[in-house]
């Protein structure tokens, strides 16, 4: 069973009501055929999924918090935006740099910078390094050459 999706037409509607009008409309009549974005949120929420699986479990999706969730339905609307504008050849530059933004803040939160809340980042537990907010940097470097050792030299 499909996961229900991170964000609704109509919070895509809400957010982009012109935008994305301009782009599910049917080829024949011009009217927005919003079904266009049923099926690309689903595939929005997938890749979203796919992007965070190295880190986030299903249960742990589920359980992020408001901030979170408004978070995720955002990335959902501009990766489906995007998903639409590229299925009916229509895409802008604009809304493409959205896509690649929202996959690439995605990958980084999946290698650990940042957590979608701090519940969440919690349960990952303290033995996971990327859940750390600290980064132990170890240094192999060759002895110091002092002024001392530069006059023995």
């Amino acid at each position: 069973m499909a996961s229900a999706p991170f964000a609704e037409t109509a919070d895509v509607q809400a957010r982009y009501p012109s935008e994305a009008a301009v782009l599910c409309a049917d080829e024949q009549t011009r009217q927005p055929d919003w079904t266009r974005f049923d099926a690309a949120l689903g595939d929005a929420s997938t890749e979203i999924r796919a992007i965070l699986a190295s880190r986030y479990n299903a249960q742990l999706l589920a359980g992020v918090d408001d901030d979170a969730q408004a978070f995720l339905a955002l990335c959902a609307i501009d990766i489906s935006m995007y998903r639409v504008a590229l299925s009916y050849s229509r895409s802008t530059e604009q809304i493409r740099e959205r896509y690649d933004a929202t996959v690439k803040r995605l990958e980084a939160i999946a290698r650990g910078v940042g957590a979608l809340n701090p519940a969440v980042a919690a349960t990952l537990g303290a033995d996971d390094p990327a859940a750390s907010p600290q980064i132990a940097v170890m240094i192999d470097a060759p002895p110091n050459f002092g002024r001392q050792r530069l006059r023995d030299l």
